[in-house]
């Protein structure tokens, strides 16, 4: 049986530290709390660790004893402990007896005390008795003495009287030394205590008593009220109305013929002579020029207040954007749910994410979906960027196009961009996918350039397909002909008709068995998309990406569409262009990926794209190669920037390194302040919510990424894994290695990092480990997907599942004392185990649901008990169990959630 540590501390002569301590030592930790219970064996094993200071406090407590029998017989008092026999006969000293101490001696005092009260009490009793005696015997002496003098009075009338009197034997004086003997009373009338006590303390009434006094009471208080009344009441003199200036006219000359009217008051009338009174006062007032400025000046004030109320309710329907708005941060500014925002832009055509950023027509039309209007706060710092701009018709020229490779996951996208620049890329991809978006420029035989961008194609990469689309000029989308158009080629096509794209459908895979290109077609034409072949305009071309076949002419297709688009570029214009990816390298520093569009870029030049800026150091091409200068539709690496903008940005070269920080501070003030106003903040609904719920739970995430697209699209990946029960917080995300920062931000918001293609440093490491950080890194975001989701369905409670195991029936009962009711029964369906719960039927009702407390077959405690064996069993606090019961015995399992 536990026992508390304090008690244990006390049997044992040792400190509660010194025992936790000890139990830390065994592996056993205990809480260093007196309250806190410890098991037998553990209190045996503090036994015999701490065996020496329990001798020693039992050695104490001995001595303690011994000292204190010496004690008590130093003081004459009897020790009760029999001392042992010897064999030496010695002569016992007998005690002394000095005297005898009464044991009743305090109760014999308090009947003492009692019997001395009661005849104290008694006396006084006596004494207050003969004092109403005395009183009595002097109230009859003085009444014997009035009627002496009455009699004398009446002798010296009576003379006849007198005489006989002096005849008569003389009255003895009453004395108190001669009692004399009392005369009865004389009765002069009788009093009635009943008809006092009704009239001193009358009885009960009933209802209808107490509500007629109640009545007749208010009645002769109404009457008192209208007496006063009419004392105080006096005639009201009432008049029609007067003019104020012909009262002035006619002071100092009433009519006296003239009787007052007695008119009707109405509460309408009197405001309206009240607003017409104060309106004639205030003219007359008005006449200086101290009041009329005075009166202006409020006429003022209230009408800006009027303005300013106004403005604020007009205010309360304008969304106030900058340039970083994503689907989330609208969704949030207009307080509805972002499912709601991306519903609508899909019902505009446009194929967004949740963290994807929106233009600002899209803005514009999904905010007045919802009845709000736009006030784009950052139109001063574009205007200041364009505010120079000079064009120079004569200095256009033609640029190459820039064409986007876009299709579903593993139909050869990334193999056709290797065949045309004699290339492996795939190679280097983890998983053998593509999870960047990548840029390059290739030559072609007949010396002219095309820019090409290949785009990831799984599902989570959707931002990155739309960017792609965006900074186009042509788009290559991707079957394969032993597949089919899968849900990403769809996207693709709706990204692409989204921004306006000429499409040109590349059917890969034709060189294998099962290939189908006709397949291809006919999917495309039930969305509406009909190729060349099939009498439709879109451009198709059946290739083969590994052996070669019809890329030649599919290149050919691309320079045709760009021909007929007729693009122009001024390449002595400072430059402009899109940020295709951002990233952090540990040597290098941020490393930025652009395409630029318009202008050339040279090395040197000052580079604002969002809230990051700085000078270009190094530049190279996708081979690595160094170079000067890149020219409109030319994709190209730069270094110096002081930070990764984000994928999708615009870049500006500027004047100044000055005009391009303050443009920066500028937009990075904006974006606070973006950030600030989509805060979402828990409410009570919230609240609600969770606890209807019950079992909620969150998983906060830290992203780290080797590129902004990656990051991005892992983001969007894991929220949209978010469930009912369970949330999942992406609350921070950048490009860069795991650093300490990351490690202490995850400590403190008990969050899990995840790195996609990134390592932690050494120092965030080791404090990852202190700190009990969990660290998982990633390569492949189809794993990452997968492990979050896996770890999420282990965060839900199971659910609890009753399996029934066997049923039995009871042939009869036997009743044993101190045991119970023994219930002989027989299997007839399934295996009934001794750990098994069990539910009693009776006429098919279920009367009690309890545990098994024994199981036997014959003397022997079983386990188990197979069907049609008999076996005797006994129901935990259950004896009214009856022959014919049927017994059914289950078990509860835990079933794993799924989300």
């Amino acid at each position: 049986m536990a026992i508390k540590l304090i008690k244990a501390c006390k049997e044992l002569n040792v400190g509660m530290s010194t025992v936790a301590e000890f139990c830390a030592k065994q592996g056993k930790d205990i809480a260093v709390d007196p309250n806190t219970r410890i098991d037998d064996d553990l209190y045996l094993l503090l036994a015999k660790e701490f065996n020496k200071d329990m001798a020693l406090k039992l050695e104490a407590e001995q001595q303690a004893q011994e000292r204190r029998q010496d004690r008590d017989m130093l003081q004459g008092v009897a020790v009760e402990e029999p001392k042992k026999p010897t064999h030496i006969e010695t002569e016992v000293p007998q005690p002394k007896v000095l005297g005898k101490i009464d044991l009743d001696a305090d109760k014999k005092a308090a009947e003492d005390a009692k019997k001395a009260a009661e005849e104290a009490a008694a006396k006084k009793k006596a004494a207050e008795e003969a004092a109403r005696r005395e009183q009595e015997a002097k109230r009859q002496a003085e009444v014997a003495k009035a009627d002496a003098d009455k009699k004398a009075q009446q002798a010296a009338k009576q003379p006849e009287q007198q005489q006989e009197a002096k005849q008569e034997p003389k009255p003895e004086i009453f004395s108190l030394h001669k009692p004399q003997p009392t005369q009865a009373p004389k009765v002069l009338g009788k009093i009635d205590l009943e008809n006092m006590n009704q009239a001193t303390h009358p009885g009960k009434k009933s209802k209808e008593e107490k509500k007629k006094e109640r009545e007749e009471r208010f009645q002769q208080q109404r009457e008192a009220n209208a007496q006063m009344a009419e004392k105080r009441k006096r005639e009201r003199i009432k008049q029609n109305k007067v003019d104020i200036n012909d009262a002035r006219n006619q002071k100092g000359k009433p009519n006296k013929n003239k009787k007052p009217i007695r008119v009707e008051v109405d509460d309408e009338e009197v405001q309206k002579q009240i607003k017409e009174t104060l309106n004639r006062l205030q003219a007359q007032k008005g006449k200086t020029a101290t009041s009329k400025h005075k009166r202006d000046r409020r006429e003022l004030e209230r009408e800006k207040r009027q303005e300013e109320r106004a403005e604020e309710q007009a205010q309360s329907t304008v969304l106030k954007l900058t340039e970083f708005v994503t689907a989330n941060d609208l969704a949030t500014m207009m307080n509805v749910p972002v499912t709601k925002v991306i519903g609508t832009c899909m019902m505009l055509g446009v194929m967004v994410s949740i963290n994807q950023r929106l233009d600002a027509e899209t803005i514009n039309l999904v905010a007045e979906e919802f009845g709000f209007t736009t006030e784009y706060v950052a139109a001063h710092v574009t205007e200041e960027i364009n505010a120079d701009e000079e064009i120079n018709e004569a200095d256009i020229e033609e640029r190459c196009p820039i064409v986007t490779v876009m299709g579903h996951v593993d139909h050869g996208k990334t193999s056709l961009l290797d065949h045309i620049r004699n290339a492996n890329v795939i190679a280097g991809e983890a998983g053998g996918i593509t999870q960047h978006i990548g840029a390059y420029n290739v030559k072609l035989k007949n010396g002219r350039h095309i820019t090409f961008l290949d785009t990831p194609g799984h599902e989570a990469f959707t931002a990155m397909r739309a960017r792609g689309a965006k900074v186009t000029d042509i788009a290559i989308i991707i079957v394969a002909a032993d597949d089919a158009v899968m849900p990403q080629t769809i996207e693709a096509i709706n990204h692409a008709q989204a921004a306006g794209v000429p499409m040109i459908f590349a059917i890969n895979k034709c060189d294998k068995p099962g290939a189908n290109p006709d397949k291809i077609r006919e999917q495309l034409s039930n969305m509406n998309i009909l190729v060349e072949d099939w009498g439709g305009k879109y451009q198709c071309q059946e290739i083969s990406a590994k052996q070669g076949t019809g890329v030649y002419e599919l290149l050919e297709k691309v320079l045709l569409e760009a021909e007929m688009l007729e693009l122009k570029a001024n390449p002595k214009r400072r430059a402009k262009g899109s940020i295709i990816e951002s990233s952090l390298d540990k040597g290098r520093g941020y490393v930025a990926t652009v395409l630029v569009a318009d202008g050339t870029l040279h090395m040197g030049d000052i580079v604002l794209a969002g809230i990051y800026h700085g000078k270009i150091k190094a530049m190279f091409n996708e081979r690595g190669q160094k170079i000067q200068q890149a020219l409109p539709g030319e994709p190209c690496l730069i270094l110096g920037l002081n930070g990764a903008p984000q994928a999708g940005d615009e870049f500006n070269v500027m004047a100044t390194e000055q005009e391009a920080r303050d443009i920066a501070n500028k937009r990075e003030q904006l974006q606070r302040e973006q950030s600030i106003r989509t805060k979402k903040h828990i409410g009570l609904d919230e609240i609600g919510r969770r606890l209807a719920i019950g079992d909620f739970k969150e998983i906060n995430l830290i992203v780290k990424g080797d590129v902004d697209g990656s990051v991005e699209a892992l983001t969007d990946s894991l929220i949209k894994l978010s469930t009912e029960n369970i949330q999942v917080n992406v609350i921070h995300g950048a490009v860069g290695a795991i650093s300490d920062s990351d490690v202490m931000l995850a400590a403190a918001s008990n969050a899990i990092i995840v790195g996609f293609n990134v390592r932690p440093t050494g120092t965030a490491r080791k404090m990852a480990e202190s700190e009990e950080v969990d660290i998982r890194i990633y390569s492949i975001i189809y794993d990452a997907i997968e492990e979050l989701k896996s770890a999420m369905a282990g965060m839900l409670s199971p659910d609890i599942k009753e399996e029934v195991t066997a049923t039995l029936e009871v042939l009869q009962t036997f009743h044993i004392s101190k045991v119970g009711t023994i219930a002989g029964c027989i299997v007839r369906e399934g295996k009934a185990k001794r750990a098994n719960k069990c539910r009693v039927i009776r006429d098919g009702i279920v009367i009690h649901t309890g545990e098994l407390s024994s199981l036997k077959h014959g003397k022997d405690d079983i386990k188990e008990i197979g069907l049609n064996q008999e076996c005797g069993l006994s129901i935990k606090a259950f004896n009214d169990v009856v022959e014919g019961d049927m017994i059914e015995t289950f078990e509860q399992v835990e079933v794993a959630k799924t989300l």
